[in-house]
């Protein structure tokens, strides 16, 4: 909660934080706990917790029983806390269900048309054309709208395309991610330790993992390193939507890197899924957040780097009620940071703003 205390994005981790504790109770998310986080330096010898910063560290894993270097406390569990995002996802729908339709298809444009009696150059949104996805055909459907949300992670960025002027630089990371059954885990008494742990980098692997155990006794590790890096214009052309496959390589460092530390896991588990996902990053690493200009309807929710699942609801609320109300007032969130429309130059926006240069976000989180 407290993890973006200081900097612009502080309003979207403290109210989504304060939505996951209320909405998980109400939606049944069983995966949404509060949970302690730790700091690990990596290291060839055994952890020793009975000296320095360890031995005051009160919720060190059983699992954490390998090797490891400086271990202390990134937070106790007051403010930290974790949800598995499929089932999040899941429980949303379910709980508007039948008053919410959802259709799959790649998004190829949309219609517009001028404001009508008005002296306005803005013009207004009338629908979305897409290709669906139950069909064999790439013949587009329109789907009739007065408001659109563009929200498709990296490949959000196709959004150039269909508005005049807009330029949405963005950066897809398609990082490799593991998960890890528990051992013998028929066995309730299998589940791990709710710890999570930030690792440091590890030089012999290429890693700086970050391991996560789930309540249903897997343990999802990212951070495994060696990402690859996808352009704007490839991600326009639609670079791994259909499929986003692990690298082997890092699979399999990951994998040792975590055995490492583990011996429990070293001697007893099984890896069980190997996976890869594309993080989207702007070149200034925050997301694109609110109303395009020139287009009355046009909102854009994308860009937010791996914090996409931790900011979720926080997003939806402030877009909701931009929609419905052009400001964000009840929530609080000041979204001129993240005003889509920041990279886009001068005289493609009608005067206001200018273009901004920024650094690649690389592996940063």
């Amino acid at each position: 909660r407290s993890w973006g205390d200081g900097g612009v994005t502080q309003g979207l981790h403290r109210l989504a934080f304060d939505m996951y504790q209320e909405l998980a109770p109400k939606l049944g998310c069983d995966s949404f706990r509060l949970l302690p986080v730790l700091s690990v330096a990596p290291s060839s010898r055994p952890l020793d917790t009975t000296t320095g910063a360890a031995k005051t560290v009160p919720f060190i894993p059983s699992w954490l029983d390998g090797n490891a270097g400086r271990v202390s406390c990134m937070g106790a569990g007051d403010d930290t806390a974790q949800i598995t995002p499929s089932e999040f996802v899941t429980c949303m729908l379910r709980a508007v269900e039948g008053r919410c339709e959802v259709r799959l298809g790649t998004c190829t444009g949309v219609e517009t048309m001028a404001e009508s009696e008005s002296e306005s150059t803005e013009r207004r949104i009338t629908g979305v054309r897409y290709e669906p996805s139950d069909t064999q055909t790439d013949k587009s459907v329109l789907l009739e709208t007065d408001a659109v949300v563009v929200s498709a992670g990296p490949w959000s960025c196709a959004a150039e395309d269909w508005f005049e002027g807009l330029k949405l630089p963005m950066e897809g990371v398609k990082s490799t991610s593991i998960v890890w059954e528990a051992p013998n885990n028929n066995d309730d008494k299998s589940v791990p330790d709710a710890t999570a742990l930030f690792c440091g980098e590890d030089d012999r692997f290429g890693t700086h993992l970050e391991v996560y155990p789930r309540p249903d006794g897997t343990i999802y590790i990212c951070g495994i390193g060696g990402s690859d890096y996808i352009s704007t214009e490839d991600l326009k052309k639609g670079a791994f939507r259909q499929e986003c496959e692990a690298q082997p390589d890092r699979v399999q460092a990951a994998s040792k890197s975590f055995q490492e530390m583990s011996k429990e896991y070293r001697q007893n588990g099984r890896l069980q899924t190997a996976q890869a996902c594309m993080r989207p990053c702007p070149p200034d690493a925050l997301p694109y957040m609110g109303a395009i200009q020139g287009y009355k309807g046009a909102y854009l929710n994308a860009g937010h780097n791996c914090w996409g699942i931790a900011w979720a609801p926080a997003s939806g609320k402030c877009m909701a009620e931009l929609i419905l109300t052009g400001k964000t007032t009840e929530t609080g969130i000041n979204l001129a940071p993240f005003d889509p429309g920041r990279f886009t130059p001068t005289n493609k926006r009608g005067g206001r703003g200018r273009k901004r240069q920024g650094n690649s976000v690389g592996e940063q989180w």
